[in-house]
């Protein structure tokens, strides 16, 4: 595999902290009058379809069918449980408060990582981050389970959605790792695009959502195309090419990015603030990210990260 050069991983980078932190903003918009599990699900379908021709127009050799097998996984764990999630959660919370949840991300990668013995017991300062990330959480949620259950937004059921949802993101990042793919990394990412977003659309099919294509609004379908074209195609695509070839720890720093980029499009443009309780809660799960990441990456390593 020839190896990246230093321009590509910065522009993936920037992808990955810019274009992932405005996606939370337009999910909002084109799930205003498009149901979350087929706006989620037309929107990776189109974008994989998209995305393979592409990989196949300049060269990438037809994949084989076990690498179809792993595309169903990942793409069942990244986008139907992670992005599919996000993408209902936003139902019930804001965008800016999501992100913050997603940033819990890195924290679920640490524990699995050590469950599964792919790394040794984490030291002192990633248990503290660890622990300050989980207070954070509690601080989050605390007053959300006191909210009357006739409450339009049900934040409590948005932020357990998003729990889960980063569960199974950092869940099918680490198999992406070690599954068997395509040799074109955006071949890969193509792959996993059409078989999540098929996942997505099968279950907005069997929960019954419906689509009356007389009341799209015309912000939803600019988001729509927004979230294929820039948040799926190049968005999804720059994790996947930074997975294959930098440290989990260093991709994972999106997390402490996203929410920072998502609460100011949040604010200036869906009139979302957040309150003094969230920023205290929030700051405490970044903070605590960041010593996570910043400690793994001081790690010494016995080999080279691919």
């Amino acid at each position: 595999m020839r190896q990246p050069t230093r321009l590509a991983i910065v522009l993936a980078f920037a992808a990955l902290y810019l274009i992932w932190g405005s996606t939370y903003l337009f999910i909002r918009f084109a799930i205003d009058s498009i149901p979350p599990f087929l706006m989620a699900g037309s929107r990776y379908l189109t974008a994989g379809f998209l995305m393979y021709a592409i990989a196949r127009a300049q060269g990438a050799k037809s994949p084989v069918p076990v690498t179809w097998r792993s595309s169903l996984i990942v793409g069942g764990f990244l986008l139907l449980g992670g992005n599919g999630g996000v993408t209902l959660s936003e139902k019930y919370i804001d965008t800016g408060l999501a992100a913050v949840i997603v940033a819990t991300v890195p924290i679920y990668i640490v524990l699995l990582s050590w469950i599964t013995r792919a790394t040794p017991r984490p030291r002192l300062p990633v248990l503290l981050g660890l622990a300050g990330g989980f207070i954070g959480v509690g601080v989050l949620m605390a007053p959300a389970i006191h909210f009357s259950a006739n409450d339009s937004q049900r934040p409590a059921t948005g932020m357990l959605i998003l729990l889960v949802a980063s569960f199974l993101w950092s869940v099918g990042s680490l198999y992406s790792r070690r599954a068997t793919s395509a040799d074109s990394p955006f071949l890969a990412a193509a792959q996993q695009m059409i078989c999540g977003g098929a996942l997505l659309f099968f279950v907005g099919l069997i929960t019954r959502e419906k689509v009356n294509l007389h009341a799209i609004s015309a912000h939803s379908i600019w988001a729509w195309i927004y979230l294929v074209l820039i948040g799926a195609i190049i968005g999804f695509s720059a994790y996947i090419y930074l997975l294959w070839h930098c440290d989990p720890a260093k991709v994972a720093t999106y997390a402490y990015v996203n929410p920072i980029v998502a609460v100011t499009l949040g604010t200036l443009f869906a009139g979302e603030h957040l309150t003094s309780h969230t920023i205290v809660a929030a700051a405490l799960i970044i903070g605590s990210v960041a010593i996570v990441i910043t400690t793994e990456q001081l790690r010494p390593k016995a080999v080279p990260p691919v």
